[in-house]
Protein backbone atom coordinates (compact mmCIF):
# COMPACT_ATOMS: atom_id res chain seq x y z
CA UNK A 1 0.00 0.00 0.00
CA UNK A 2 2.86 2.47 1.00
CA UNK A 3 4.80 1.86 -2.21
CA UNK A 4 1.23 2.01 -4.66
CA UNK A 5 0.94 5.40 -2.81
CA UNK A 6 4.43 6.64 -3.61
CA UNK A 7 3.94 5.58 -7.02
CA UNK A 8 0.99 7.60 -7.25
CA UNK A 9 2.17 10.51 -5.63
CA UNK A 10 6.01 10.80 -7.36
CA UNK A 11 5.98 8.13 -10.03
CA UNK A 12 5.49 9.75 -13.40
CA UNK A 13 4.38 13.09 -15.03
CA UNK A 14 0.82 11.63 -15.18
CA UNK A 15 0.53 10.75 -11.17
CA UNK A 16 1.92 14.00 -10.11
CA UNK A 17 -0.38 16.19 -12.07
CA UNK A 18 -3.38 14.14 -11.45
CA UNK A 19 -2.47 14.12 -7.29
CA UNK A 20 -2.34 18.18 -7.64
CA UNK A 21 -5.99 18.42 -9.92
CA UNK A 22 -7.07 15.93 -7.15
CA UNK A 23 -6.58 17.74 -3.93
CA UNK A 24 -7.15 21.53 -6.06
CA UNK A 25 -10.09 20.63 -7.62
CA UNK A 26 -11.56 19.04 -4.54
CA UNK A 27 -10.86 21.86 -2.65
CA UNK A 28 -11.90 24.41 -4.99
CA UNK A 29 -15.14 22.68 -5.54
CA UNK A 30 -16.06 22.56 -1.77
CA UNK A 31 -15.45 25.88 -1.47
CA UNK A 32 -18.08 26.45 -3.81
CA UNK A 33 -21.22 24.28 -1.70
CA UNK A 34 -19.52 25.80 1.26
CA UNK A 35 -21.03 28.98 0.47
CA UNK A 36 -23.91 27.64 -0.94
CA UNK A 37 -24.51 26.63 2.49
CA UNK A 38 -24.70 22.90 1.72
CA UNK A 39 -24.59 20.31 4.32
CA UNK A 40 -21.19 18.11 4.82
CA UNK A 41 -22.26 15.16 2.03
CA UNK A 42 -23.63 17.94 -0.29
CA UNK A 43 -19.84 19.75 0.00
CA UNK A 44 -18.63 16.15 -0.19
CA UNK A 45 -20.14 15.51 -3.05
CA UNK A 46 -19.18 18.52 -4.78
CA UNK A 47 -16.04 18.59 -4.11
CA UNK A 48 -15.34 15.13 -5.73
CA UNK A 49 -17.47 15.50 -8.64
CA UNK A 50 -15.08 18.46 -9.63
CA UNK A 51 -12.37 16.72 -8.62
CA UNK A 52 -13.17 13.42 -10.41
CA UNK A 53 -16.07 14.36 -13.39
CA UNK A 54 -13.62 15.76 -16.08
CA UNK A 55 -11.10 12.71 -15.83
CA UNK A 56 -13.94 9.95 -15.70
CA UNK A 57 -15.44 11.53 -19.01
CA UNK A 58 -11.91 11.80 -20.26
CA UNK A 59 -11.21 8.04 -19.47
CA UNK A 60 -14.60 6.81 -21.09
CA UNK A 61 -13.54 8.95 -24.26
CA UNK A 62 -10.58 6.52 -24.34
CA UNK A 63 -11.90 3.24 -23.98
CA UNK A 64 -10.95 3.15 -19.73
CA UNK A 65 -12.34 2.46 -16.34
CA UNK A 66 -12.09 5.84 -15.15
CA UNK A 67 -8.90 5.96 -12.14
CA UNK A 68 -11.63 6.88 -9.56
CA UNK A 69 -13.35 3.70 -10.15
CA UNK A 70 -9.77 1.67 -10.29
CA UNK A 71 -7.72 3.07 -6.49
CA UNK A 72 -9.04 3.79 -3.15
CA UNK A 73 -5.86 6.14 -3.36
CA UNK A 74 -7.30 8.39 -5.60
CA UNK A 75 -10.40 8.90 -3.65
CA UNK A 76 -8.53 9.80 -0.65
CA UNK A 77 -7.17 12.40 -2.32
CA UNK A 78 -10.57 14.13 -3.48
CA UNK A 79 -11.49 13.59 0.32
CA UNK A 80 -8.14 15.37 1.52
CA UNK A 81 -8.93 18.14 -0.76
CA UNK A 82 -12.43 18.61 0.83
CA UNK A 83 -11.00 18.21 4.44
CA UNK A 84 -8.64 21.52 3.51
CA UNK A 85 -11.83 23.30 2.06
CA UNK A 86 -13.83 22.59 5.29
CA UNK A 87 -10.50 23.79 7.59
CA UNK A 88 -10.27 26.95 5.61
CA UNK A 89 -14.09 27.85 5.87
CA UNK A 90 -13.60 27.85 9.84
CA UNK A 91 -10.72 30.55 9.12
CA UNK A 92 -12.36 32.58 6.35
CA UNK A 93 -15.80 33.82 5.32
CA UNK A 94 -15.54 33.56 2.21
CA UNK A 95 -13.29 30.78 1.31
CA UNK A 96 -14.41 30.77 -2.95
CA UNK A 97 -12.76 34.02 -3.54
CA UNK A 98 -9.69 33.86 -1.35
CA UNK A 99 -7.08 34.09 -3.25
CA UNK A 100 -5.68 30.89 -2.41
CA UNK A 101 -8.51 29.23 -4.14
CA UNK A 102 -8.06 31.14 -6.85
CA UNK A 103 -4.54 29.89 -7.00
CA UNK A 104 -5.91 26.15 -6.85
CA UNK A 105 -8.23 26.59 -9.09
CA UNK A 106 -5.45 27.72 -11.32
CA UNK A 107 -3.34 24.78 -10.60
CA UNK A 108 -5.91 22.08 -10.75
CA UNK A 109 -6.87 23.70 -14.29
CA UNK A 110 -3.41 23.42 -15.11
CA UNK A 111 -2.39 19.91 -13.82
CA UNK A 112 -6.09 18.42 -15.28
CA UNK A 113 -4.90 19.83 -18.82
CA UNK A 114 -1.65 18.12 -18.50
CA UNK A 115 -3.13 14.84 -17.36
CA UNK A 116 -6.11 14.77 -19.92
CA UNK A 117 -2.97 15.66 -23.01
CA UNK A 118 -1.10 12.56 -21.71
CA UNK A 119 -3.83 10.23 -21.61
CA UNK A 120 -4.76 11.11 -24.72
CA UNK A 121 -1.35 10.66 -26.44
CA UNK A 122 -0.99 7.46 -25.05
CA UNK A 123 -4.25 6.62 -26.66
CA UNK A 124 -3.19 7.85 -29.98
CA UNK A 125 -6.08 10.45 -30.55
CA UNK A 126 -5.22 13.04 -33.26
CA UNK A 127 -3.97 16.77 -32.36
CA UNK A 128 -7.59 18.03 -32.10
CA UNK A 129 -7.90 14.68 -29.46
CA UNK A 130 -5.18 16.02 -27.50
CA UNK A 131 -6.37 19.14 -27.39
CA UNK A 132 -10.11 18.30 -26.69
CA UNK A 133 -9.55 15.66 -23.99
CA UNK A 134 -7.18 18.28 -22.24
CA UNK A 135 -9.61 20.70 -22.04
CA UNK A 136 -13.13 18.20 -20.79
CA UNK A 137 -10.50 16.81 -18.20
CA UNK A 138 -10.01 20.52 -17.44
CA UNK A 139 -13.02 22.09 -17.38
CA UNK A 140 -15.44 19.23 -16.85
CA UNK A 141 -15.35 18.53 -13.47
CA UNK A 142 -16.21 22.29 -12.69
CA UNK A 143 -19.03 22.68 -15.52
CA UNK A 144 -20.54 19.38 -13.46
CA UNK A 145 -20.18 20.89 -9.67
CA UNK A 146 -21.97 24.15 -11.25
CA UNK A 147 -24.95 22.09 -12.43
CA UNK A 148 -24.70 20.61 -9.05
CA UNK A 149 -24.93 24.16 -7.62
CA UNK A 150 -28.11 24.69 -9.62
CA UNK A 151 -26.10 27.61 -11.52
CA UNK A 152 -24.87 27.69 -15.24
CA UNK A 153 -21.20 26.67 -15.80
CA UNK A 154 -19.64 29.63 -15.62
CA UNK A 155 -17.04 28.34 -18.53
CA UNK A 156 -19.99 29.58 -20.74
CA UNK A 157 -19.54 33.11 -19.51
CA UNK A 158 -16.80 35.75 -20.09
CA UNK A 159 -14.30 34.16 -18.31
CA UNK A 160 -10.72 33.27 -19.79
CA UNK A 161 -10.79 30.05 -18.14
CA UNK A 162 -11.19 27.23 -20.71
CA UNK A 163 -8.86 29.09 -22.97
CA UNK A 164 -6.40 28.43 -20.90
CA UNK A 165 -6.75 25.00 -21.42
CA UNK A 166 -6.73 25.21 -25.20
CA UNK A 167 -3.57 26.92 -25.17
CA UNK A 168 -2.02 24.63 -22.59
CA UNK A 169 -3.26 21.57 -24.54
CA UNK A 170 -2.31 22.99 -28.01
CA UNK A 171 1.57 23.49 -26.84
CA UNK A 172 1.90 20.36 -25.25
CA UNK A 173 0.79 18.89 -28.68
CA UNK A 174 3.53 20.96 -30.38
CA UNK A 175 6.57 20.26 -27.44
CA UNK A 176 5.43 16.18 -27.81
CA UNK A 177 5.41 16.28 -31.68
CA UNK A 178 8.72 17.68 -31.84
CA UNK A 179 10.08 14.87 -29.25
CA UNK A 180 11.59 17.37 -27.12
CA UNK A 181 13.13 15.66 -24.30
CA UNK A 182 10.72 13.35 -22.12
CA UNK A 183 8.68 15.18 -19.62
CA UNK A 184 9.03 18.51 -21.34
CA UNK A 185 5.71 18.65 -22.85
CA UNK A 186 3.50 17.79 -19.90
CA UNK A 187 5.43 20.69 -18.25
CA UNK A 188 5.30 23.10 -20.95
CA UNK A 189 1.78 22.41 -20.71
CA UNK A 190 0.91 22.88 -17.54
CA UNK A 191 3.27 26.39 -17.47
CA UNK A 192 1.41 28.42 -20.37
CA UNK A 193 -1.78 26.83 -18.51
CA UNK A 194 -1.49 28.02 -14.73
CA UNK A 195 0.57 31.62 -16.54
CA UNK A 196 -2.36 32.65 -19.11
CA UNK A 197 -5.09 31.53 -15.94
CA UNK A 198 -3.18 33.83 -13.68
CA UNK A 199 -2.83 36.60 -15.88
CA UNK A 200 -6.47 36.45 -16.78
CA UNK A 201 -7.10 36.64 -12.90
CA UNK A 202 -4.81 39.82 -12.74
CA UNK A 203 -5.90 42.03 -15.59
CA UNK A 204 -9.23 40.50 -15.36
CA UNK A 205 -9.03 38.88 -19.32
CA UNK A 206 -11.93 37.69 -20.93
CA UNK A 207 -13.79 36.87 -23.66
CA UNK A 208 -15.61 39.30 -25.28
CA UNK A 209 -19.74 38.37 -25.43
CA UNK A 210 -21.80 39.05 -28.86
CA UNK A 211 -23.39 41.77 -27.51
CA UNK A 212 -20.32 43.57 -26.48
CA UNK A 213 -19.02 43.21 -30.06
CA UNK A 214 -22.50 44.56 -31.13
CA UNK A 215 -21.88 47.98 -29.18
CA UNK A 216 -18.17 47.81 -30.25
CA UNK A 217 -19.99 47.81 -33.57
CA UNK A 218 -22.13 50.06 -33.56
Amino acid sequence: MERELFVVIFGDPFAVMNTIGLIAFAFVGSSKAIREEFDLLGITIVGLAMAFAGGATRDLLVTRIPLALQSPIEVGLGLLGVALAIALSVILTAPETHPLTLVADAIGLAAFTTTGAIVASEAGVSALGIVAIGTINAVGGGAFADILLDRSPFILFEDFYASCAVLGGSVYWIVATFEIAGGMAAVACAVVTVVTRFVAITYDVTLPTLQALRRVGN
